[in-house]
């Protein structure tokens, strides 16, 4: 798939991180940053200065956000029939139970918690882009 991947993360060290892990698998699918929930949401629907951009192919979500935190991006993603079936990953550090059952509730793909290990992160970032870009078959409304 030749969509976009949208990171949303305010870390620049955990954005440099996903770059160089997609870098290292050769997914050549172009990465968009969103540095907060708002700038993400704005993105995707066209609110304020920026966007609409293009449906991305994923999204990759961090929960810890400025503004508009993770889990309010997501609600606001599935209720919302332009991205009900976006595949989002989050993509966290958080450690919270409460954290992996609130975005399951709440339409998350998938839950991956960030290894401190670049080897194991940019593991988990090929798996991710293999299974969701190559194999996983989008519904055909979803473009």
């Amino acid at each position: 798939m030749s969509g976009a991947i949208l990171l949303v993360e305010d870390n620049e060290d955990d954005v440099e991180l996903t770059r160089r892990a997609l870098r290292k698998n050769k997914l050549t699918n172009p990465l968009v940053v969103a540095r907060d929930g708002q700038e993400a949401l704005d993105m995707l629907f066209g609110n304020g200065k920026v966007g609409p951009i293009e449906t991305p192919a994923m999204v990759l979500l961090d929960l810890k956000l400025p503004k508009v935190d993770g889990l309010e991006v997501l609600r606001r993603l599935r209720s919302d029939g332009r991205t009900r079936f976006l595949p989002i990953i989050i993509l966290t550090s958080s450690r919270e139970d409460r954290d992996l059952l609130q975005g399951y509730t709440n339409g998350a793909n998938s839950y991956v918690r960030k290894p401190v290990d670049f080897d194991q992160f940019t593991e988990a970032v090929r798996q991710l882009g293999l299974y969701w870009l190559i194999l996983n078959e989008p519904p055909p409304h979803a473009h």
